[in-house]
C-alpha cells in the first residue's frame, strides 16, 4: 500500500512542477487542491510513506549487513520504523503548511 501512496504522490509532484512552470493560474489551481483538507490529509499520508521507506530502506541495510534477524529485534526495528516515521511526519507537514 506504501509503494501505491509514493507513486500517487510521484504524479501528484510532476502536476506541482507542471503548475509552476504553467504560470500564476495553474499555480493557485494546484495550491488550492494542495490546501484543502483532503490535500492536507494526501500530504501527510506521502510524507509517513517516504519516511517509512527512508527507515525501512535503512533497517534492510542492517539486515544486509546480517544484523536484527532475531524476532524480538525484527519486532521492535519495525516498531521502530513506524515510530520514526510518524515523528518525522509532523514538522515536515508543519513546514508544509505554515
Amino acid at each position: 500500500m506504501t509503494g501505491v501512496v509514493m507513486s500517487i504522490g510521484a504524479v501528484a509532484l510532476v502536476w506541482w512542477l507542471f503548475a509552476v512552470a504553467s504560470g500564476p493560474e495553474a499555480y493557485a489551481t494546484f495550491l488550492w487542491v494542495a490546501g484543502s483538507i483532503i490535500g492536507k490529509i494526501a500530504i501527510a499520508g506521502w510524507l509517513f510513506t517516504f519516511y517509512y521507506h527512508l527507515c525501512n530502506g535503512i533497517r534492510h541495510l542492517f539486515w544486509d549487513a546480517g544484523r536484527g534477524f532475531e524476532l524480538t529485534q525484527a519486532r521492535r526495528s519495525g516498531w521502530t520504523v513506524v515510530g520514526v516515521s510518524s515523528i518525522a511526519t509532523v514538522p515536515s507537514w508543519l513546514v508544509a503548511f505554515l
